[in-house]
């Protein structure tokens, strides 16, 4: 996580939310965990990944193109750099206060 610095473990078999909530912080959002509700609204920076269809409101073509995409549809194929974005970084961020 670029925001905060911290790493975590994700297996390609579970999604970038799942590891998130491994972190054990509360207030991660988790929301609809199908694509449809946008809370986990993440940017891949750096690494290979996969994603499962999202909904068009919440990331456009255009934002998929350049990374942003939605936590609970991907999962890593490789080492990634992640930063929150949306309602997910007021979360992540508070536990840095």
């Amino acid at each position: 996580l670029l925001d905060s610095g911290e790493s975590y473990r994700c297996g390609a078999d579970s999604t970038v939310l799942k590891g998130m909530e491994q972190l054990g912080r509360k207030g991660i959002p988790v929301g609809c965990r199908g694509g449809g509700c946008g809370i986990c609204k993440i940017e891949i920076v750096r690494g290979d990944y996969s994603c499962k269809r999202m909904s068009r409101a919440h990331i456009s073509v255009e934002e998929e193109a350049q990374g942003v995409v939605l936590a609970c549809r991907t999962t890593p194929q490789s080492d990634l750099d992640v930063r929150v974005l949306g309602k997910i970084q007021r979360a992540v961020m508070r536990a840095l206060d």
